[in-house]
């Protein structure tokens, strides 16, 4: 999709590696101008590979045009700035914010299986400050932005740990409402013609993942060791953004929770790779999870939950 979103103007938090890395090479290869933000600027100077810099050197060898800032988004005047930068360089317009940063994984790959009384309590603002109250203060300052042009698109990366235990408490409330929050602003943005809405990639293949999956700490979990090992690459779910970011009936998708494996299928791409990502509503999945290959093998690949069976398998009112 080479050139698609020429001309369009681009935030993505948290793109020195990790989904947020995979999310700004594909905008950048669609021909959008794409500012990236993080805390690692320089190369090395971070405990895991990747960088701000080595993230816009390759957008730039993909044909595409990135600004790196460094940004510390536990701090609220830095975000302000990155808003008002994007402000005065382009005319005062953005098309579309990724909001990704988050700062908690190596805590949370590290600490699988813990219960939270047996984790100290500010864990609650090492996943949450980054992650949920930054995404909030990126869609205040990026929707003062949009709403003059009468167009554009939020979207906040989330996961199905905002309906299913996943890793702790701290992280699923954190992912709720991450959730809860998009939908209640794509309530108020709709009459501004501005989409938003809440992706969930399925287990990612990041650099801290990979790096946790070869010291052998989700082996105490089977269905987790199992479904990052299968999982998406970090530009699956940017391809999924530059469709999203395409399709000319977005606002009918705003407001809604969208798993990056159904973009796939409606849009019709696969993974870098060639691959196509498991589908977590897929029944035969989640039996080939559940340790049950034997039945999976006589399921077909179509068989699907429906989206809203998750909230009522996971969600409990009295």
């Amino acid at each position: 999709m080479s050139g698609v979103l020429a001309g369009k103007v681009c935030i993505v938090t948290g793109a020195s590696r990790g989904v947020g890395k995979g999310i700004a090479l594909q905008l950048g290869e669609a021909g959008a101008t794409v500012y990236i933000t993080g805390r690692t600027l320089n190369p090395g100077s971070a405990d895991y590979p990747g960088s701000l810099q080595e993230t816009a050197k390759e957008i730039k060898q993909r044909g595409g045009q990135c600004i790196p800032v460094q940004c510390d988004h536990s701090d609220d005047t830095q975000i302000k700035k990155l808003f008002e930068r994007v402000e005065q360089e382009q005319e005062g317009r953005l098309d579309i914010l990724v909001n990704n940063v988050y700062s908690a994984i190596p805590t949370l790959t590290s600490k699988v299986n813990k219960p939270f009384w047996e984790l100290p309590p500010e864990i609650w603002d090492e996943v949450n400050v980054v992650g949920l109250r930054s995404h909030y203060i990126s869609c205040v300052y990026g929707a003062r932005l949009m709403i003059p042009h009468k167009k554009g698109l939020i979207i906040n990366i989330s996961s199905i740990g905002a309906v299913r235990h996943l890793f702790n408490a701290a992280y699923g409330a954190g992912k709720a409402g991450v959730d809860k929050m998009i939908l209640d602003c794509a309530e108020e943005l709709k009459i501004h013609n501005i989409a938003c809405l809440s992706l969930w990639p399925g287990p990612v293949k990041t650099e801290v993942i990979t790096d946790r999956l070869t010291q052998g700490k989700f082996d105490a979990d089977r269905m987790l060791a199992q479904g990052f090992a299968n999982g998406e690459s970090t530009e699956y779910p940017g391809k999924c953004v530059v469709h999203l970011a395409s399709d000319p009936n977005i606002m009918k998708k705003s407001g809604y929770i969208i798993f990056t494996c159904d973009l796939g299928g409606e849009y019709g791409f696969q993974d870098i790779d060639g691959r196509e990502p498991p589908n977590y509503k897929c029944i035969k999945t989640i039996l080939q999870l559940t340790g049950h290959p034997w039945l999976a093998a006589f399921v077909p690949k179509f068989l699907k939950l429906p989206s809203w069976s998750l909230a009522l398998a996971f969600h409990k009112f009295y």
